[in-house]
């Protein structure tokens, strides 16, 4: 039963870890990757739909990506999807393909995207420790029951806490390695 717990709180705790990775690759660091493009969703036959189901995105060198729609009669649409997202680009078209030229980021922008990767990795970190909080209160709830004993609670209140402890420093880690990133290009 406390295994079970224990296992369920680290599944947990990895999809909280998960979920901040997923959150960073959205930030733009100045290299071109084909994840920027991915939350952008534009209308194709009346419904929205991501730019990734309707074109190929492919990085063309470190500073540009290059769109590719299925349909030709879809490039002004796609134009237009990238340059009213809030990503701040201005997508050039030629022939069949719209290439997205990334901007230098300026200092400024830097050190916000910088503080922008710490206030996720805080999200990330108070979801982890609800994770916890919620084991102890089960717990709780089975030393109330008499499910376990006091022996068994203190040493599966340890147990939790070092499992909170390592996926808070892998937070930590993820969140270091994005700002690193941020930083130096």
């Amino acid at each position: 039963m406390i295994e079970d717990m224990k296992k369920d709180a680290r599944q947990r705790m990895q999809k909280c870890v998960t979920a901040l990775s997923q959150a960073l690759i959205k930030l733009r660091t100045g290299r071109a990757h084909p994840s920027l493009l991915e939350q952008i969703s534009l209308p194709y036959y009346g419904t929205p739909t991501p730019l990734s189901q309707v074109a190929n995105i492919a990085v063309e060198d470190g500073r540009t990506l290059s769109v590719t729609p299925w349909e030709p009669q879809m490039i002004p649409e796609v134009e237009k999807a990238i340059q009213n997202s809030e990503l701040g680009l201005n997508p050039v078209t030629a022939g069949k393909v719209v290439r997205v030229p990334l901007p230098d980021l300026t200092e400024e922008r830097r050190k916000d995207l910088a503080r922008l990767v710490k206030q996720e990795a805080e999200q990330g970190r108070v979801g982890v420790r609800n994770i916890r909080r919620d084991v102890m209160g089960d717990l709780k709830a089975l030393l109330k029951d008499k499910a376990i004993s006091e022996d068994d609670e203190r040493r599966a209140e340890q147990d939790i806490q070092k499992i909170t402890d390592q996926y808070v420093g892998e937070v930590d880690k993820v969140s270091e390695q994005k700002q690193q990133e941020i930083m130096d290009f």
